[in-house]
């Protein structure tokens, strides 16, 4: 992965967002970051896509379900500016924002299955 591609990918505020509530919770399933966002199915999707794309992240799939994580083979400056980022945005909006919508998320999934909202 070259430097260019990973910041343009994390250029757009949804899928930093996205990577930056992964990076903290761990995998995550769709329907996860649909309520931590409070953003539409379609343009997560959108978004996770493109991340998936970039091989910043890579997907699971459980049935119907999709679950992300961060690609294992991210290069250790990609993961140590990961780190560092969400060290000093995580108290910020909208980021601490989609910290405590995730923790509130009513039947949160196991990672086994998703309940859509």
């Amino acid at each position: 992965m070259s430097p260019e591609n990973f910041f343009r990918a994390l250029a757009d505020e949804t899928r930093l967002r996205c990577v930056v509530l992964i990076q903290q919770q761990g995998e995550l399933c769709v329907c996860e970051l649909n309520y931590a966002l409070n953003l539409a199915q379609p343009k997560i999707s959108r978004h996770l896509a493109t991340l998936k794309a970039a091989k910043i992240l890579q997907d699971r799939r459980e049935g119907l379900w999709i679950f992300y994580n961060l690609h294992p083979e991210l290069p250790a400056w990609f993961k140590q500016v990961l780190q560092e980022t969400v060290a000093g945005i995580q108290e910020l909006s909208p980021f601490c924002t989609d910290k405590k919508n995730l923790a509130l998320m009513p039947n949160r999934p196991t990672n086994t299955r998703c309940v859509l909202y």
